[in-house]
This record gives structure tokens, C-alpha cells and sequence, in this order.
């Protein structure tokens, strides 16, 4: 080969690098991108796009970008902005319907491609999430706010309440018939507020918290024990386990605790016929969350309580993690509140989507942390399994 030839040759590697290093950055994009022509068709998607259109980029490519969306997207607006100014527009925290999805907050970037006269840059991130990540964390904070006054309670009202109780039974040794009803009213009314305040004493507790080596699933069978012996005859329950899920560190008890106040909440959500309650574990990779520590956690391990009963009422879709803030006119609003605080205290996160008909409770889990030689099992018994699947 010439020197000429090798030179050319040279040049076309280092084109097809450069090349292959901007396709890398392109398909590393967490959110879904597109290149779109004048003419609204989409010439080119990123791996992101797959999973937002839930279609692979080959059918994505050709497509009208219009085919998946409505027509007065706030979208092709910002596309026809862009083509008539050529140059970028960002716009924030924008209501999107996208074909096959619910509406859904996002921040749009719409840029002239540089080189190119017709075709513009298209990028969607979708602040969903963050916004309900935050939400809870909003809510977490709340609820260890009243941490203090939930130990003052405990002490202040608890020692009086007692010798009000002790009183009115003494009261009641020498009482009249009329008089025996205002002392039992007196013990049943006392009891009712030692009660609540029991309740509210929970978060109160800053005592370290013994937690163990747990498997997930073994919590999980010992809530759906319980709820179907006391509270859930009539549903039918349905179970979707990962077998190969590694073990978390908890608090045996205490998750049961989260576990039972969700199953009691389907239960009392769906119909007295045909209700039914799914619950579903899996192993996520991708979800990360900035502990109390500054550590970054990953959060894998996802457990699932889908019902079908009526749904959260959407006046309260922001707000069902507050403290006193219950969908029950009966209850005391901290059930809810209580499952997000003990979630957080174990380094995950919780959320839900609701509509009529289906409701979901997500939770987020960091597993256990493993050595070497665990992580290596644990790796060989997931290939394993996988196998076993396959055949």
C-alpha cells in the first residue's frame, strides 16, 4: 500500500473513532433524545428513547414525531420555535402526553443541529420522579420534625393520664349507677388518648434500632400471614417473587410493621367482592438516593402492593406521607407517615401512583452489602437461575 493509502486509511479510523465516541455519549444520555427533521420525521433516537416509547430505535427512526403526541404538544410548538429562530430553546416543567404514558411533568432542550440546515436536537427529561423524590423527602423531614414533641407527649402526658385512669377506678368502688357511667367514660376516654398517644410516641424513637441480615420475602409471607387471619378474608392474594433477590439489613419487626399498614390500606381500598391485592419483588439496578450520611445509596430492591380498589383521591395525592394527613375518617393521618419514616430510617424510599381501579406502592430498598466472595456467589446462583428460567 502507497504512503498515500496508508494516510487515507489513517484518517478514515480516526473519523470512525470520533465517530463511535460521540455515538457512545449519545446513547449514554439518561433521557430520551431525537434528531428531527424539518418535516417533523424522527432520523435518529438514543438508547433512552427505547424505554420512554417502549419501542426499539429502529421503529422509532421514520416515524412522525407528531405520531406520538397530541396534537397541540407543547412539543412541536417549541420544534417550530426552534426552526424559525435556529436557535436553542430550554423550557421547564412542562405538562407532556406522550403516547402510551400518563402526563407527565418535564424540562424540554430543543437546538439547531450544528451542521446541519434541517434537523434539530430534541431532548426530554422527564422531573417526575425528582419531583416525588423530593416530595418524600419533604415528608420524611416532617415526620422526624415532630420527633421532640412526640417524646415530650410521651412523658407529659402519660404519667398524668395514668392517675386520672387510677382515680376514676377508685371513684367507681363507691359510685352510683350514674355516677359509673361518668367513670367508665373517664377510663374509656383516657385509654383512647393513651392509645393515640402510644401511636404518636413511635416517632419519638431515637433508640438505635437493632437490624439484621433479612430476606425480604420471608418479612413479606409473615405480613400476608397476619393480614389474612385478622383483616383480609375476603381478597385474594397474588405473589410475583425474585427468587434470586439478595438479602437487606432490617428491622424484622418494623417492616413487618410498614408491610402490614400497606396490605390493611389495600384491604380496606378494594371491593368486599373481587378485591385483590398483587405483591411483586424485583432487582433494579439504577435507582440511587443521597442518604442522611452523604453516602449514595443504591436502592435494587423494589417491593410492589398493588390493589384494585378505588384509589387515593387526587387532593391528596401530594400529601398521603404527611403526618395527620389520612384518607380515613376514622384513623389518626400517621399511618402513612409512620411506613415513609421507617422506610427512610432504613436507607430507602417509598412512592405510588393511584387511579381508579389500581393503586401501587413502590418500595426501594438498599441491599446488603456484600464482600467479594458473597457478591461472586451471588453472582454464580443469578446465572443459575437464569438457566433454569431459560430451559
Amino acid at each position: 500500500m502507497s504512503q498515500k493509502g496508508k494516510e487515507n486509511l489513517l484518517v478514515m479510523s480516526s473519523v470512525k473513532k470520533l465517530g463511535d465516541f460521540y455515538l457512545g455519549i449519545w446513547n449514554s444520555l439518561p433521557h430520551p433524545g431525537f434528531i428531527v427533521k424539518s418535516n417533523y420525521e424522527i432520523v435518529a433516537a438514543n438508547s433512552a428513547s427505547e424505554t420512554y416509547c417502549s419501542t426499539s430505535r429502529t421503529r422509532i427512526s421514520g416515524r412522525m414525531i407528531s405520531s406520538f403526541l397530541s396534537e397541540s404538544s407543547y412539543i412541536l410548538k417549541v420544534i417550530r420555535q426552534t426552526k424559525k429562530q435556529q436557535t436553542p430553546i430550554v423550557a421547564h416543567s412542562v405538562d407532556i402526553y406522550w403516547v402510551g404514558r400518563n402526563v407527565e411533568i418535564c424540562n424540554l432542550y430543543c437546538s439547531p443541529l450544528e451542521g446541519s440546515d434541517d434537523s434539530i436536537l430534541l431532548l426530554i427529561q422527564p422531573t417526575t420522579k425528582v419531583n416525588k423524590m423530593n416530595r418524600n423527602l419533604l415528608h420524611q423531614n416532617a415526620a422526624r420534625s415532630i420527633s421532640g414533641l412526640a417524646a415530650m407527649l410521651g412523658h407529659e402526658i402519660r404519667n398524668p393520664l395514668a392517675g386520672i385512669s387510677g382515680a376514676a377506678q377508685l371513684l367507681a368502688q363507691n359510685a352510683n349507677d350514674e355516677d359509673l357511667k361518668l367513670t367508665d367514660l373517664i377510663r374509656s376516654e383516657s385509654k383512647r388518648i393513651g392509645d393515640l398517644v402510644s401511636r404518636f410516641e413511635i416517632f419519638g424513637d431515637i433508640a438505635p434500632v437493632i437490624r439484621t441480615s433479612l430476606n425480604v420475602h420471608d418479612v413479606l409471607e409473615k405480613t400476608k400471614e397476619l393480614a389474612k387471619a385478622s383483616f383480609s378474608q375476603h381478597i385474594k392474594f397474588f405473589e410475583d417473587y425474585d427468587p434470586s433477590l439478595p438479602n437487606i439489613k432490617g428491622n424484622f419487626d418494623q417492616l413487618t410493621q410498614v408491610f402490614l399498614n400497606l396490605l390493611k390500606n389495600a384491604s380496606e381500598a378494594v371491593p368486599a367482592t373481587g378485591g385483590k391485592i398483587k405483591i411483586c419483588t424485583s432487582y433494579r439496578s439504577g435507582l440511587k438516593l443521597l442518604s442522611m450520611n452523604k453516602r449514595i445509596e443504591n436502592l435494587p430492591i423494589t417491593i410492589e402492593i398493588i390493589d384494585n380498589g378505588k384509589g387515593i383521591p387526587s387532593d391528596m395525592s401530594d400529601s398521603i406521607f404527611e403526618p395527620f394527613i389520612g384518607t380515613k375518617k376514622a384513623g389518626s393521618g400517621l399511618g402513612l407517615a409512620l411506613v415513609s419514616k421507617v422506610i427512610a430510617d432504613h436507607g430507602g424510599s417509598i412512592e405510588y401512583s393511584s387511579m381508579e381501579g389500581k393503586t401501587v406502592f413502590n418500595i426501594s430498598l438498599p441491599r446488603q452489602g456484600l464482600d467479594e466472595d458473597e457478591l461472586s456467589d451471588y453472582n454464580i446462583h443469578s446465572r443459575l437461575l437464569s438457566k433454569d428460567g431459560a430451559a
